[in-house]
């Protein structure tokens, strides 16, 4: 675009006819060459450097010779990523956060997880870590941990206490704010009615404390504990839950590892749909507004009357193309799998993952009888005993009481699982009545072979073990953490199959809620890798008397 005439003095306007000159559209250089006779009179006006100028929209507002340069845009700070979600303004000072022991027992890595803001721990806090520290629990080893951050933290060069510790000072460039320590006595006052020597009221006395000596900054508690928040909330303080651990902030809004196809599916992607066939299956090739709402290894179907019914899994994604494979139909008797056989959509799309050798991690939720162990146990069974693709299954699972613990318990290790087990009996039950031409005898060689390949096992031996080609089955799996799913999960060696299975509607144990859980954390993290899959499971099959329980209890 040819320049304009410079004006002959400063805070002169241009004309019209100079601010409406047409864009050029495409320019050879990045640096527009200026003719003898275009150049400015004045030194003032001279161009350091000129650029090839965006188009100009008319406005009515005066334009001067010395206008204000654009802003530039913002980059992305080192080490972060450009596509990342930006990070939520900051609106006057940042907020102090208090911490509640349960919280650094809870996760570790919590000190490092409040972005811009500071972290506040009381004296208190520091003397109930010191009591959690001792023992092999998940509780004490989470303590050992902290200490160790807080350790590292104070060792760091130029620290002072005094004026609080950089968190970023150990690797951490997330955490942008300081640790600050209770390095003096706080004057406070609470109700008469809360015991002055119990821990809980000496720490909201403390926030307490400091809400007064840092007004009008936010001084917030974050604990576990509901009723630690509760009574916070009463003083008048700002409390809240520790949310950094959760996957999910709404357990509807998991992934459900099925998509229904839209009913006008056919009239929209039919004129480009590919197919052809390989061996029994189907390929479709689909070109549409529908893919870019796909995950790898995601069932699709489509169901309407009067036109054919589609159930496939999507094994390709590729830009805006997506390839359908035609599922294996275990709702038929020929097809089923150590004489059982799916009753309904979900334990099809179940049975089509738990019996794919190219599937590694296979996540099944859903709520209580919908044949979750049994699906898992008759397709580890036939992968074992008639396939002889896996030398043999071990089950475990999170031992949790729904009441009153039962004590120790005596014998070996899988003697002491068995009252945990009870699941897994009731299933080989029902899976040992499958042959019935076998005979008395024959069922029950049949029932000591089946025990001799299913090993029973205790999570709390698992860490450096390493599973080959072994069928493992984790049950009850919504009460592990996310810490505990993945001590699991890494346990798999080559040619190691793993079925997690759990209703996150029912969570046993403290701290953890569904948005917490290890199995909505799998669940999520592992969704759209080409070698696992989730199913939600969403109907019963247990008995009448069941559903009828599960929907109005």
């Amino acid at each position: 675009m040819p320049l304009p005439t410079a004006p002959s003095k400063r805070a002169a306007l241009l004309s019209l006819q100079d601010f409406n000159v047409p864009a050029r559209t495409k320019a050879k250089d990045s640096k527009l060459k200026l003719k003898p006779s275009q150049l400015p009179d004045t030194p003032e006006a001279l161009p350091q450097q000129v650029t090839q100028p965006a188009p100009v929209e008319p406005t009515t507002a005066p334009i001067t010779s010395q206008q204000t340069p654009p802003k530039r845009r913002r980059e992305a700070a080192p080490g972060t990523h450009a596509t990342a979600r930006p990070k939520r303004r900051m609106d006057g000072p940042s907020k102090l956060f208090v911490l509640d022991t349960n919280v650094l027992l809870h996760d570790p890595s919590c000190l490092f997880r409040f972005e811009e803001h500071d972290v506040f721990l009381p004296m208190v806090v520091l003397e109930e870590l010191d009591a959690h520290k001792k023992g092999m629990t998940e509780v004490a080893r989470n303590g050992r941990q902290t200490s160790r951050s807080l350790d590292a933290l104070a060792e760091n060069k130029g620290s002072d206490i005094s004026t609080g510790l950089l968190l970023s000072s150990t690797g951490h460039r997330e955490a942008r704010g300081r640790l600050f320590f209770q390095t003096q006595l706080l004057n406070y006052e609470l109700p008469t009615s809360l015991p002055q020597g119990k821990a809980d009221n000496q720490i909201l006395g403390v926030v307490e404390a400091l809400r007064k000596k840092h007004a009008p900054r936010d001084v917030v508690l974050v604990s576990k504990d509901i009723n630690m928040r509760v009574k916070a909330r009463a003083l008048g303080l700002q409390a809240d839950d520790y949310q950094n651990d959760k996957t999910l902030e709404d357990g509807d809004l998991l992934y459900s590892g099925a998509y229904a196809l839209p009913a006008d599916f056919w009239n929209t992607h039919g004129n480009t749909v590919e197919s052809w066939q390989q061996g029994a299956h189907t390929f479709y090739r689909v070109t549409g507004p529908v893919v870019p709402q796909l995950l790898i290894n995601q069932f699709v179907y489509f169901e309407a009357p009067g036109e054919p019914s589609l159930y496939a899994k999507v094994t390709e994604i590729r830009e805006k193309t997506a390839v359908f494979r035609t599922l294996k139909d275990f709702t038929h008797l020929k097809n089923a799998v150590w004489g059982i056989s799916t009753r309904n959509r979900e334990q099809n799309f179940a049975m089509n993952l738990l019996m794919d050798p190219e599937i590694d991690f296979v996540t099944l939720t859903g709520t209580a009888g919908t044949g979750k162990t049994l699906m898992a146990l008759a397709s580890g069974l036939t992968q074992v005993l008639d396939e002889r693709r896996y030398t043999e299954i071990i089950v475990t699972r999170a031992t949790v009481s729904v009441g009153e613990d039962i004590g120790f318990l005596p014998g070996t290790e899988e003697e002491k699982m068995g009252p945990w087990m009870g699941a897994l009996d009731d299933n080989l039950e029902v899976l040992g009545k499958t042959d019935t031409a076998a005979g008395e005898w024959g069922r029950a060689a049949t029932n000591e072979l089946i025990r001799s390949r299913i090993k029973i096992k205790s999570m709390n031996f698992m860490r450096g073990r390493t599973f080959l080609n072994k069928y493992v089955i984790i049950d009850e799996a919504q009460n592990l953490t996310p810490k505990q799913m993945k001590t699991l999960i890494t346990r798999a060696g080559p040619g190691t199959k793993i079925i997690c299975m759990g209703n996150i509607a029912q969570i046993d144990t403290p701290y953890l809620t569904e948005g917490s859980s290890g199995l909505t954390y799998a669940v999520d993290k592992f969704k759209g890798w080409q070698h696992s899959g989730h199913i939600t499971l969403a109907r019963g099959e247990r008995s009448r008397l069941a559903d009828f329980a599960s929907e109005v209890l």
